[in-house]
């Protein structure tokens, strides 16, 4: 890879960190479309998406917890089964062309309801514990599938749902999609993919910016630029799995 290109690329790994942190999410479709635009090889982009994911996760998962807006009894019901099955999609290496065009309208279509009609912050109200189990097994599946951390499909859903507040949603997706992305890596490293010179290289942008994003995310911005953040990263990911 050329001086240039790198460049490029780890310009664009700050900055979709920066945007994504800032919402509770990691990065992993915005990661995937920049080092596709690069032209690197797709086994080579998934298991560096999702170290780049963890990390950020981490730092995500550990501003927001700070900042007073993760909530236990919100998080556990969708986490509990989606790691094992994030593992599972990790592993399997299936034609996903179907699948992509479905999630890339509905993360659009999110986009679209989010920014014309975001919900209120009051009146929310958490899913029965069944429903959050079986939402997280269908995400964490997905996660493994799409090689993301799963949070680009559960923080909208939370908020559609008025299921939780702008913070909190983005407070609980950041540490689901450090389970799943985690999960995912090790399915992924399981079933004889490996991690190339390339993620530790790209680690110290993903986490500068990760570290700036959901500090801001987390203490500055109020719900509903964060709501609006929120559309424009799911315009991102959409349009990333219609057209890539």
């Amino acid at each position: 890879m050329s001086t240039e290109a790198f460049a490029l690329l780890a310009s664009g790994v700050l900055v979709v960190a920066f945007l994504y942190a800032s919402v509770g999410h990691a990065g992993a479709s915005g990661y995937i479309a920049v080092m596709s635009l690069i032209g690197l090889a797709p086994a080579e982009i998934r298991t560096t998406a999702l170290v780049l994911n963890v990390l950020v996760a981490a730092v995500g998962s550990w501003q927001f917890w700070r900042a007073g807006h993760f909530r236990w009894a919100l998080f556990w019901p969708f986490a509990l089964m989606s790691a094992p099955l994030a593992f599972l999609g990790g592993r399997l290496q299936l034609p996903a062309e179907v699948l992509k065009v479905l999630i890339g309208l509905v993360l659009l279509y999110s986009a679209l309801h989010l920014f014309l009609r975001p919900p209120t912050e009051s009146g929310t109200r958490p899913p029965s514990r069944p429903l959050a189990l079986g939402v997280g097994s269908g995400l964490g599946l997905l996660s493994g599938l799409t090689g993301t951390g799963g949070g680009i499909f559960l923080t909208p859903l939370l908020l559609l749902m008025r299921w939780a507040r702008a913070k909190e949603a983005a407070a609980v997706s950041a540490l689901f999609i450090l389970v799943n992305s985690s999960a995912g890596l090790v399915g992924n490293l399981s079933g004889g993919a490996s991690v190339t010179w390339l993620a530790p290289a790209l680690a110290g942008f993903a986490l500068a910016g990760g570290t700036l994003g959901s500090w801001l995310g987390s203490r500055r911005l109020p719900p509903l630029l964060i709501k609006r953040v929120l559309a424009l990263v799911l315009v991102i990911a959409g349009a990333k799995l219609l057209l890539g």
